[in-house]
């Protein structure tokens, strides 16, 4: 199932009646009032089938990421994820506040005197954010169906990159995002990066041995550091990115990676696989390496 039919299955969702709150909420508890403070508990609301009534603004493609903007028509704004909108959260009077302790720590008591605040300890724990909001908005349903298809299509996508590389596999691999007069590399621990992981890509071994979730590089000279058998790179829509990645691919340090050699680069959506932070992103990244197969550009 991709993404698009997995939020056609939201939209009817959202339609249909489901208990979210006790008895006594100031709402309607078949329509739950909530507001959510990052990207990913905002795409995990509308993969659950709940609307929410507030929503921050979207990094990029603003206000809202495309994939979202029909399951969100008419939503209110609050904000940025950075820096929420107090006055416009407690306007809409919600019954529930999904937040994030890496981004909202220090506004977390002006929150909860709003209204009650689901607090979540990082932004891009997809699984975690996708089972700890069914709990709260009793759709444990729901999740438990998105966590099937999604097992599904990771064991199809498994085999599928087994059976295509054979004694080759597990290939190599670096996500790259570039910048203007940079280079990032995200790591397995990163959003995209744990879902190459759990397929079954490696890293190479200076990405193994480096800590965090990317690797930040500067000039060509640090090409050889992010070389692997194959390159997913976030496809920047800026002038400035796109000028430093034709400098980069015409340079003869590039040229020579093994991705480049082999013909295995590929450019994907930054949004799904950087941004999104939640489960609907996932099923957008598995969309983009199932296009990617089935292009023969994974052949050598």
């Amino acid at each position: 199932m991709t993404r698009r039919e997995l939020l056609v299955m939201a939209l009817a969702l959202g339609a249909a009646p489901g208990a979210a709150f006790a008895a006594g909420d100031k709402h309607d508890a078949s329509s739950p009032r909530i507001v959510t403070l990052f990207q990913g508990a905002t795409d995990t609301a509308v993969a659950l089938g709940v609307t929410p009534v507030g929503v921050v603004e979207s990094w990029q493609d603003k206000p809202i990421y495309p994939y979202l903007r029909q399951a969100l028509s008419g939503v209110t704004l609050v904000g940025l994820e950075t820096q929420p909108s107090l006055e416009d959260i407690a306007l809409l009077a919600p019954d529930l506040i999904v937040a994030s302790r890496f981004r909202h720590q220090r506004i977390a008591p002006l929150l909860s005197a709003l209204a009650p605040v689901l607090m979540l300890d990082d932004i891009h724990r997809y699984r975690r954010t996708l089972h700890t909001m069914a709990r709260a908005l009793h759709r444990e349903g729901q999740a438990a169906a998105l966590s099937h298809t999604l097992m599904q299509r990771m064991t199809t996508l498994r085999r599928r990159l087994d059976s295509r590389f054979g004694d080759r596999w597990p290939l190599t691999v670096s996500l790259l995002d570039v910048r203007p007069g940079e280079i990032r590399s995200y790591l397995a621990s990163s959003f995209g990066g744990s879902v190459l992981a759990e397929l079954g890509f490696v890293w190479n071994l200076a990405s193994r041995e480096s800590s965090g979730v990317m690797l930040q590089l500067g000039g060509v000279e640090s090409l050889p550091a992010i070389d692997a058998d194959v390159f997913f790179i976030l496809h920047r829509r800026s002038q400035s990115a796109e000028t430093h990645y034709r400098r980069l691919r015409e340079h003869p340090l590039w040229q020579r990676l093994s991705a480049v050699r082999q013909n295995r680069v590929w450019e994907v959506d930054p949004v799904a696989w950087s941004l999104s932070g939640g489960v609907l992103g996932i099923f957008g990244i598995l969309d983009d390496l199932d296009a990617w197969l089935a292009s023969g550009a994974g052949r050598s």
